[in-house]
């Protein structure tokens, strides 16, 4: 008489690796929009909990890796806007009206639609006390007022103060301007 014993085997559990890859996956398809932001955090927080490597590859099935042919593709165009962005970039930046620093020691620049601003700027996207323009320890700071539709250097919108120098592009609402010494 032969017995037979029969175990029960359990799935193993995941690596980090293959969590990992599977996140990068979601990055990945986020990044290049093949899925919403909700899709992509509700997919996040499944891939976190998941405890079998089925439930990784269901959620990143739709994700197929690319062949090398469309990755290099891919690549190709990326680098091909980016070269298209900085020459806008620089286009744009010579047709700038340029924005003299005051000169160092003076008072505080104040830039606004109020009248009684330094620089007064008339355009609706310009708050009336939008920014200050002012020389702090040898550097230039440019600290936003609470703006209502920001201010920006090179492109970058921020809050608080910041460092510019001559030559960077400032934006104040939807008006832009190029700092210069001269």
């Amino acid at each position: 008489m032969t017995s037979s014993f029969e175990f029960q085997t359990y799935p193993a559990r995941l690596s980090d690796a293959e969590r990992d890859r599977a996140l990068g996956l979601l990055r990945e398809g986020a990044a290049q929009g093949k899925l919403s932001h909700d899709t992509f955090l509700r997919r996040m927080e499944l891939a976190l909990v998941a405890r079998r490597s089925e439930e990784l590859s269901a959620l990143t099935a739709d994700l197929a890796t690319e062949n090398p042919w469309s990755k290099r593709l891919f690549g190709w165009v990326s680098r091909l806007s980016a070269v298209t962005v900085d020459v806008r970039r620089a286009w744009q930046k010579e047709k700038l009206p340029k924005l003299l620093l005051p000169r160092p020691g003076s008072h505080a620049l104040r830039i606004g639609r109020d009248p009684g601003n330094g620089l007064r700027l008339s355009h609706d996207t310009v708050s009336r006390v939008h920014a200050e323009l002012s020389m702090r320890d040898g550097l230039w700071v440019l600290h936003d007022l609470g703006s209502t539709n920001g201010t920006t250097v090179n492109g970058r919108r921020f809050t608080g103060s910041t460092v510019v120098r001559d030559g960077d592009q400032v934006g104040f609402g939807s008006m832009s301007f190029r700092l210069s010494t001269d």
